[in-house]
C-alpha cells in the first residue's frame, strides 16, 4: 500500500512538472503574441494616422481650390476677354459704366459675408456703403468675399484683371446676412447666376465668335438665351447653340454635392466627377492644364476638333497637380438634408413604399445612392423623351440623376434643362410614359417623398 502511494506520489510529481512545462513556454507564447500584436497595433496606428493626416490635407487642398483657384485663366477671361474692365467701369480706367454691387447681385453673383470685415458689415447694415457704385464692388473683389471670381489688382490697387474657380456656378450663399450674401453654400448649384449675362459684358468677345465660328452679335444672342441658372458646357465643341424647337441648348447649372459613389458625373454620363473637372477647367474655364479626349476629335465635335480640345497641352499646367484634391473635396461634400417643416413626413412615409414600388423609382434611383451603382445610363426612349442633349454627348444617352438634396435645387425646374417646373410634373411624365395609373394621393405622397430626400 505504502509503495503504491509512492508511486502515486511520483507519479503526480511527474504530471505537475510536465504541466509546469508546458505552461512555462505557453506564458512565454503569449507573451510574444501579446508584444506581436501590440507592434502590429502600433504600425496598423502608424498607418491609421498617415490616412487621416493625408485625409485633412487633401480636404483642405480641395476645399482652397474649389473656392479659389483660377488654374491661371484669368489669361482669358481678363487678358483676352477684358471682362474686368466692363466690372470696374471708365470712372476706374474700364469701359463703361461699370457693374455695382446691385448689378452684380441682380445676375447672381455672391458675396461671402465672413469674408468681410466687421467694420464694412455695420456700414452696409447702417446703409453707409453705396450699393450702386462700382467702386464697391472692386473693392469687394479686393477682399475677396465675391464667390468664384478672384480680381487681379496692381500696386496701385487698380483691377488689372480677373479669374473664375469651380464655385463660381457650384456654390451659392445661405442669404442669411442679406438677399446674395451670406455663408457660403459649397457644391450647390447658383440657380440665379445668369453666366450668359456676365459674359456678354466683355468688351472682347471676338475670340469666342472666332472659336464658334460666328459673329460677335450671334454670340451675344445666345448668351442672351440662357437665362439664370444655365450653362451650355458643349457649345464650344459642336456648336449647336438652339434646340430644334429654337430653345436653348443651356443645360442647368448641377448640383456637386452628394457625389460620392456615384459613377457618371453629368447629365449624359460623359465622364466622372474628376474627368469633368478636367474638362471644364480646360475647355470652359480656358485655365492652363492638360486634358485628353479623342472623341473630341470626331465629326460629332466640330469646334471642339478644330480648337484641338482633344490633345490639350499647356506647359505651364496649373491644373493636373490640382485634380485629386478637388475630387477628393467634392466627394466629401454631402447632400443637404431637408429642413424640418419642408415637407409632410406623414405623405413621405407613404411615398417612400410607392417608391420601392407600386412607381417603380428604385428600378433606376436605387436607395441609398439613389441613382444606379456602376453605369446608369438609359436611352431618350427609356425615360421618354427628346435626344437632343443626349446626341451631344459620346455617351448618346442620359445619366439616372442622384436625388439625394433634390429639395435643395428646385428652382429652375428639373430634367437637365428644366423642362419641368415642379416634382409633380416630372412625376406625372412617368405615370404617363410607363403607365404606372398613380392616383392623385399617391404622386402628391411620392412627390413629398422626393422633398424629402
Amino acid at each position: 500500500m505504502n509503495h503504491t502511494k509512492k508511486i502515486i506520489t511520483v507519479l503526480a510529481g511527474c504530471v505537475f512538472l510536465l504541466l509546469l512545462v508546458a505552461w512555462v513556454p505557453g506564458k512565454k507564447s503569449n507573451r510574444a503574441t501579446s508584444t506581436g500584436a501590440a507592434d502590429a497595433s502600433a504600425a496598423t496606428s502608424a498607418n491609421d494616422q498617415q490616412i487621416s493626416s493625408n485625409m485633412q490635407a487633401m480636404f483642405t487642398r480641395g476645399r482652397q481650390i474649389f473656392r479659389y483657384d483660377t488654374f491661371g485663366d484669368e489669361a482669358f477671361w481678363g487678358g483676352t476677354l477684358h471682362l474686368q474692365q466692363a466690372i470696374a467701369g471708365e470712372h476706374l480706367g474700364g469701359v463703361g459704366p461699370g457693374v455695382s454691387p446691385k448689378t452684380a447681385l441682380s445676375v447672381g453673383l455672391k458675396v461671402d459675408a465672413d469674408a468681410l470685415p466687421a467694420s464694412l458689415v455695420e456700414q452696409i447694415k447702417a446703409g453707409k456703403v453705396n450699393m450702386d457704385d462700382p467702386a464697391t464692388t472692386v473693392a469687394l473683389l479686393q477682399l475677396n468675399s465675391v464667390l468664384g471670381v478672384t480680381g487681379i489688382f496692381d500696386k496701385q490697387g487698380k483691377l488689372q484683371s480677373m479669374g473664375i474657380q469651380c464655385a463660381f456656378c457650384h456654390s451659392t450663399v445661405d442669404d442669411s446676412f442679406a438677399p446674395g450674401i451670406g455663408h457660403r453654400l459649397d457644391g450647390w448649384p447658383n440657380r440665379d447666376l445668369n453666366v450668359g449675362a456676365i459674359v456678354s459684358l466683355a468688351p472682347n468677345l471676338q475670340p469666342v465668335a472666332d472659336l464658334i465660328g460666328v459673329d460677335v452679335a450671334t454670340v451675344k444672342k445666345v448668351l442672351g438665351s440662357w437665362g439664370p441658372g444655365k450653362y451650355d458646357a458643349e457649345l464650344d465643341v459642336d456648336g449647336k447653340a438652339f434646340q430644334p424647337n429654337g430653345k436653348s441648348g443651356a443645360t442647368l447649372l448641377p448640383p456637386a454635392f452628394g457625389m460620392a459613389g456615384v459613377n457618371d458625373g453629368t447629365y449624359t454620363g460623359w465622364g466622372s466627377v474628376t474627368y469633368w473637372n478636367a474638362y471644364v477647367a480646360n475647355t470652359q474655364m480656358h485655365g492652363k492644364g492638360a486634358f485628353s479626349e479623342p472623341r473630341l476629335n470626331a465629326d460629332q465635335f466640330p469646334v471642339g476638333a478644330r480648337a484641338h480640345f482633344n490633345q490639350v497641352r499647356n506647359a505651364d499646367d496649373q491644373i493636373t497637380s490640382k485634380l485629386a484634391a478637388l475630387q477628393f473635396y467634392q466627394l466629401a461634400i454631402p447632400a443637404p438634408k431637408a429642413p424640418e417643416g419642408s415637407y409632410d413626413k406623414k405623405q413621405a412615409e407613404l411615398g417612400k413604399a410607392l417608391f420601392s414600388g407600386k412607381a417603380k423609382c428604385s428600378t433606376c434611383h436605387v436607395p441609398d445612392l439613389y441613382t444606379e451603382p456602376g453605369s446608369s445610363l438609359h436611352t431618350p426612349e427609356e425615360i421618354g423623351i427628346d435626344d437632343f442633349q443626349s446626341s451631344r454627348s459620346p455617351t448618346k444617352k442620359y445619366r439616372t440623376t442622384p436625388l439625394r438634396g433634390l429639395w435643395s435645387h428646385q428652382k429652375g425646374g428639373f430634367y437637365h434643362d428644366g423642362r419641368f417646373q415642379t416634382l409633380d410634373e416630372v412625376v406625372s411624365h412617368y405615370d404617363q410614359h410607363l403607365q404606372l395609373k398613380l392616383s392623385d394621393s399617391e404622386r402628391k405622397e411620392l412627390v413629398e417623398f422626393l422633398k424629402s430626400l
